[in-house]
């Protein structure tokens, strides 16, 4: 929880530091964007054209944008907190965040197809058109099942389970280097380079899986998104 805190104190500090940045500058009319302006620009940029925009289109993509933005942020900031030295946990370790998230998620979607199909939202999810209806009795309760169910459920664990394998992977490479290193007595003394080895391209490899799992959450979730809003075909 003191993780969560700090991570989410960090993310208001910066992203209110970026929102003051960029007030000062169309106020002065400052043209050339600054380092720490430059790295917010991209950081949201990349939320927005790549994720927003490709699934949702530029108007509902803008709409959903705060939300995306808030949840890839979010997840990228309490995932790195795995590989710092002194947190060495991340805040997604533990179901409650994602768990959280992934409601959130599910409200969005839902929110979003009822507000543009009514109730018929519901009627396109369960019961696909071009069906038999004989069919119906088999596919109805497998499409309640994936849509309503299992979207929350494997959004929630995917995120936690990734972060708990990559966290236990550390654990186990830094334990066994300290072992070595300093209770092991002879030849047994060399393994603890080569834990200590893998310990550090499991910790870059948990670099890329921080940006990934956040990357993969937030894209899913708008795909859900896109979905609730597509009209039935």
């Amino acid at each position: 929880m003191l993780i969560r805190l700090l991570v989410t104190a960090l993310l208001i500090l910066v992203f209110s530091l970026w929102a003051s940045k960029f007030r000062n500058a169309a106020k002065a009319g400052q043209v050339v964007p600054t380092k720490f302006q430059l790295m917010g620009e991209i950081s949201l940029n990349f939320v927005r054209n790549s994720i927003a925009h490709d699934q949702l289109g530029v108007k509902d993509g803008d709409r959903f944008l705060p939300l995306l933005a808030t949840m890839f942020f979010t997840v990228l900031g309490m995932n790195i907190t795995g590989i710092i030295p002194s947190l060495n946990i991340a805040g997604t370790s533990v179901i409650g965040l994602p768990l959280v998230l992934a409601v959130a998620a599910y409200v969005t979607f839902i929110y979003a197809g009822v507000r543009k199909h009514g109730l018929g939202f519901f009627k396109n999810s369960l019961f696909p058109a071009g069906v038999p209806a004989a069919f119906y009795i088999l596919v109805t309760p497998i499409e309640f099942l994936s849509t309503f169910i299992l979207r929350p459920v494997t959004l929630a664990l995917r995120l936690m389970m990734n972060m708990i394998a990559g966290h236990l992977l550390l654990v186990l490479c830094f334990s066994a280097t300290q072992f070595f290193l300093f209770n092991a007595e002879g030849v047994f003394k060399a393994f603890g380079a080569g834990t200590f080895i893998f310990g550090f391209i499991f910790t870059l490899f948990e670099i890329l899986v921080a940006f990934l799992q956040a990357y993969v959450f937030t894209l899913l979730t708008t795909v859900y998104i896109q979905l609730a809003l597509a009209d039935e075909h």
